[in-house]
């Protein structure tokens, strides 16, 4: 099964890949359009100077094959000098310090916050649990961000709204980035936990006279936590490879401003590195999903 998993997921990255190259050619302009528009002859210098003159195909299988025979994602077209690798090479430890953060307080909040709502159906506490994810789900980051800015940033010494220079700095933006997914997860393990909380054997081991901390960490747990699983998987490659809007607020120099200018720049070698570095981190985390619901699931177990 996991070998079968990872066949899949090379597939996935190869028509990623090859999708994003031919689309972002398709866009309108070219990576070198400025406020002044250059002589036809500095233009076709550039173009050659990055193989950009070739045909697509030929662009296409000089892309591949610099990358696999010499790991090589090209240069920015944008950043004289500076490579791709480079560039994610450099921001890629800013969101992931973010990322790994925002991701142990959405477990911590979202979690035992859905336990709570399920132990508790249909009474404040559930209803309260229930508000209030919503409104975590409904309520956007950008919207998040600016308000704990002011309501704590301004507030509480020690907390900066803005730059990356300090322990101060980071628990605004991870702060932030954890709440918005413990609304999911806080929705997801409540679910889960109905689920495995009304089955037989959770009535009979009640009937025996477990206690609710016995029945939910030895009997219903395990089971309960796989719908919350699957979704940390996608959720953590999300965010440690950086949110634009969490970062623009914060003035994070993480890897999600790259997302955004290499779009609007047409910086096309940036733009696949990028996809593939994510798409990269998506198979991966799906595939960690994986090994962790046949660690909690026999039943997978046993299919595979």
């Amino acid at each position: 099964m996991i070998l079968k998993r990872m066949g899949q997921g090379i597939l996935v990255l190869f028509v990623l890949e090859t999708v994003t190259f031919f689309l972002i050619r398709m866009l309108p302009g070219h990576p070198f359009m400025g406020e002044k528009k250059l002589p036809e002859h500095v233009l076709h210098q550039l173009q050659a100077s990055y193989g950009l003159d070739q045909s697509a195909l030929v662009q296409y299988g000089r892309y591949w094959w610099n990358m696999l025979a010499h790991g090589d994602l090209g240069p920015s077209l944008v950043k004289e000098g500076i490579s791709v690798a480079d560039m994610i090479g450099q921001s890629f430890p800013v969101s992931l310090q973010l990322g790994v953060l925002g991701m142990v307080i959405s477990i911590m909040v979202g979690i035992p916050a859905g336990i709570l709502g399920a132990l508790y159906k249909n009474r404040w506490i559930d209803w309260w649990v229930m508000l209030v994810s919503m409104a975590g789900i409904c309520i956007p980051a950008f919207v998040v961000a600016p308000l704990l800015g002011v309501g704590l940033g301004m507030h509480v010494p020690g907390l900066s709204v803005a730059g990356w220079d300090s322990p101060g700095c980071v628990l605004l933006p991870a702060l932030t980035l954890g709440l918005v997914n413990a609304a999911y997860l806080a929705r997801l393990t409540r679910g889960g936990m109905l689920e495995v909380l009304g089955q037989d054997f959770v009535r009979t081991a009640r009937a025996k006279g477990a206690g609710p901390f016995r029945v939910v960490w030895k009997h219903a747990l395990r089971g309960g936590l796989i719908p919350a699983i699957s979704y940390l998987g996608p959720a953590f490659a999300a965010m440690i490879t950086g949110s634009f809007v969490v970062e623009t607020c914060f003035q994070v120099p993480g890897m999600g401003q790259h997302f955004v200018n290499a779009t609007t720049d047409r910086d096309y070698f940036l733009i696949q590195g990028l996809v593939l570095f994510y798409g990269i981190l998506i198979v991966a985390a799906n595939l960690a999903v994986d090994l962790v619901q046949m660690a909690v699931n026999p039943r997978l177990r046993a299919e595979s």
